[in-house]
């Protein structure tokens, strides 16, 4: 597996994301999704990416339990700011510093380990000045508890305020080809930065892997089956981009998520991935992304199959839409 860094620890190009092993895309397996993060491991993919919304601690405690003993093989990036109440519902953001120590201590707790390799807001609060945030996210680095802070969904300003306090290594944000908003400002700044980019559903949330051909192939629990991207004439409009992107795979010899997360890649030195999956196939296929290599013809075609603005929907419901970019 490729290495790129966060901070200065050596991390695998392609990581994965635990999310859907908790909630949010139907219904999981335990014991399987332990054996996805196993077989990550053993085919050196490190940077584990979990936070403590995901099924409400669920997932933390899943990756505790599947990390015994090999600690040592993994990056772990948790994060902390949406707050879940009773059965889950969704209560808002919050970054105030005891909030931030009470969810870092708590994480430690799940994923039974000591130190946290990358802890991120993961939305930023408006009610609380992202340098009280920051501060108090630092003195958890002086205390040994976390190694490296990251921002997830920030707006530029907000960035170089929160780099200004405790240097930030990693942001993460939503990128791919059919979300290319980062290419706007934030892939620069990172790299201005030396901030890594850790692009998250970097596969349009399975979208760009060519295996949806309809809304019914989804679980009944899947909360895609609400995404405006998902519905409709939208969706019809999403596929014939997506159908594009598999004849270029299909002519490269790849498969179209290989393709996805290999353009990501190729677009800055200073990114990773991060695609889920709770199938070992799956992560086989998207770890083997970062052996894929892309010209700069090769990138540019793709660069003009889905452009800035093409795909149809919006990413996120309008009232999740309003937690991003501040």
């Amino acid at each position: 597996m490729k290495q790129r860094t966060i901070g200065r620890a050596q991390v695998s190009a392609v990581g994965l994301g635990l999310m859907g092993m908790s909630e949010f895309y139907g219904a999981s397996d335990r014991s399987q999704s332990i054996a996805v993060i196993h077989h990550a491991l053993d085919t050196g993919v490190n940077l584990l990416d979990t936070a403590d919304m995901y099924g409400s601690g669920h997932n933390e405690e899943l990756l505790g339990e599947a990390l015994r003993g090999r600690r040592d093989q993994a990056f772990v990036a948790t994060k902390f700011g949406v707050v879940r109440g009773e059965g889950g519902s969704f209560e808002g953001i919050d970054g105030r510093p005891e909030y931030v120590r009470r969810q870092a201590e708590g994480s430690l707790r799940r994923l039974g380990i000591e130190t946290i390799d990358l802890y991120y807001q993961h939305r930023v609060d408006p009610d609380t000045p992202i340098e009280d945030t920051v501060g108090e996210m630092s003195r958890l680095v002086e205390e040994g508890k976390v190694r490296y802070l990251g921002m997830s969904e920030a707006a530029p300003a907000t960035i170089r305020r929160a780099h200004a306090v405790h240097p930030i290594s990693a942001l993460q944000t939503e990128y791919s080809l059919w979300t290319r908003d980062p290419e706007v400002e934030l892939l620069a700044l990172t790299a201005e930065l030396g901030i890594t980019f850790v692009a998250y559903s970097p596969l349009g949330r399975g979208f760009l892997s060519g295996a949806i051909r309809s809304v019914d192939d989804l679980d009944e629990h899947d909360f895609r089956r609400t995404n405006e991207r998902f519905q409709g004439e939208n969706f019809a409009k999403n596929l014939e981009l997506v159908e594009e992107v598999g004849r270029i795979a299909e002519a490269k010899g790849v498969t179209p998520a290989q393709l996805a997360l290999a353009w990501i890649l190729a677009k800055a030195p200073h990114t990773v991935t991060i695609p889920g999956t709770r199938k070992i196939h799956r992560l086989d296929e998207n770890a083997a992304s970062a052996d894929v290599e892309l010209t700069s013809d090769e990138v540019a075609r793709l660069d003009g199959v889905i452009p800035l603005g093409a795909t149809a929907g919006l990413r996120y419901p309008e009232f999740a839409m309003r937690m991003l970019n501040l």
